[in-house]
């Protein structure tokens, strides 16, 4: 660094564009630039995870001639960093004097008041829309290896990984776009879950491994063609080893990026049934050795192999469920998916303050479908890292479809059914062409 004044701006820098430089030039008219970029946690804990990863934005700013100096911005809070590098400027874009940047803001003024620095803000540069660019890197779409390793960026940057169930394209646009405003944040799906029972129900066949992988291929290929987001696959108990080593590699080589295995055998029948209908679990020396051959299997390290534990399903215990854990992130295991079909959330919370204890850590997945009045912050707060919502766009669309034929039995025509239904215009216009 030279004598000149120190300027400090905050960045994501996911997507660089003119707005960017207009600002890092009028920072560097002011004094020597050191660039807060802000972490992948620091972006995701308000927004979708950046499309690059901190190192790859880091090289990117790195290149920049204005810039001197490049430190991590850990939180969207610039006051820790303002504090240890005392900056004599802070220079910002002018759209952050209203709404959920605002507070921020003023955080930054009273912090530079400590020591006489000046907060300096540049006018918005019109035409130009971090938003307007997200949404033409979605229409260009992905590739297999970006979309593989979304999931364990997720893993690692949120407190909280959401995931819908999705058996179409049609489903698959509606997860990747859906989002809402809460509290000044956008909150959105992170991801798709590919899920035997819908995507067989879909199909009008039972859930008993009945649509064999290649059909269940087809419909991950439909859902990758129109969405950019990540998915895991449930493969059921995973088949025959020498059949889950191969459907390891066919998914990986596609994009997936993880799949979830029970610890079952026999026909497969539905959990949620529990001990209703004959099921049996796994040894765990056996289910331990195929998530081993899963594991030698696949060529990278970023696709996951989560093992789905059943005993609470079927009533074999807590003891059972940790003893299986324990195992089976020793074999290998990449996340544990705890079930249970309780219709509370209590021992999901008791496994989770045991699984907590364990001596190696993974991440935690929770599906709330029977116990489903439990919130996404309580899970957090017990340890989960991920949730799936593993059949809620198909039972959406089953009641709503059998009234709007019914009605049309019943009244020999559709206008009754009308107010059940989209506009056209509005059902055309969920695809992004078609707008």
């Amino acid at each position: 660094m030279t004598d000149r004044p120190v300027v400090y701006v905050g960045m994501s820098a996911d997507l660089i564009h003119p707005g960017h430089i207009n600002l890092l030039r009028r920072a560097d008219e002011l004094g020597d630039v050191t660039v807060g970029l802000l972490t992948d946690g620091a972006i995701a804990s308000y927004k979708r995870l950046p499309h690059m990863t901190y190192e790859q934005r880091k090289a990117v700013v790195e290149s920049l001639q204005t810039v001197r100096q490049i430190v991590a911005q850990e939180t969207l809070d610039y006051v820790p960093n303002l504090e240890r590098i005392k900056p004599d400027f802070v220079v910002h874009g002018d759209d952050w004097r209203t709404g959920v940047q605002e507070q921020t803001r003023q955080r930054v003024i009273d912090a530079l008041e400590q020591w006489g620095g000046k907060l300096v803000e540049v006018p918005y540069t019109e035409g130009i829309s971090s938003t307007q660019l997200h949404e033409s890197v979605k229409q260009i779409g992905t590739t297999p290896n970006v979309r593989l390793s979304r999931l364990r960026r997720l893993l690692a940057n949120k407190p909280l990984v959401r995931i819908l169930e999705a058996h179409s394209g049609l489903t698959g646009l509606i997860v990747e776009n859906s989002s809402v405003e809460v509290d000044g944040h956008t909150k959105e799906f992170d991801g798709m879950w590919s899920s035997s029972l819908t995507d067989s129900t879909a199909r009008g066949k039972p859930d008993i491994e009945a649509v064999d992988i290649s059909s269940r291929l087809l419909t991950v290929n439909e859902l990758f063609e129109v969405t950019t987001k990540p998915l895991v696959f449930d493969a059921d108990t995973g088949g025959q080893p020498e059949h889950f080593s191969f459907n390891v590699r066919s998914l990986e080589r596609l994009g997936v990026s993880g799949v979830i295995i029970e610890d079952k055998e026999g026909l497969k029948r539905n959990s949620l049934f529990g001990t209703e209908v004959a099921q049996t679990q796994s040894r765990i020396e056996d289910f331990s050795e195929r998530i081993a051959i899963g594991k030698r299997a696949q060529i990278t390290n970023d696709f996951m192999i989560i093992a789905r534990i059943e005993s609470l399903i079927l009533d074999q215990g807590m003891d059972d469920a940790v003893e299986r854990s324990e195992a089976y992130i020793e074999a290998g295991a990449d996340g544990i998916m705890i079930h249970s079909r309780r219709t509370e959330p209590n021992e999901i919370f008791e496994f989770c303050r045991q699984f907590d204890k364990l001596p190696k850590r993974v991440p935690l997945v929770a599906v709330p479908s029977s116990y489903h009045q439990v919130t996404e912050a309580e899970l957090a707060d017990h340890g989960v890292n991920m949730v799936i919502y593993a059949n809620h766009l198909l039972r959406a669309a089953y009641p709503q479809m059998a009234k709007v034929a019914e009605s049309i039995l019943q009244h020999g025509r559709a206008h009754e059914a009308e107010p059940l239904l989209a506009p056209i215009k509005e059902t055309l216009a969920i695809i992004p062409e078609n707008a």
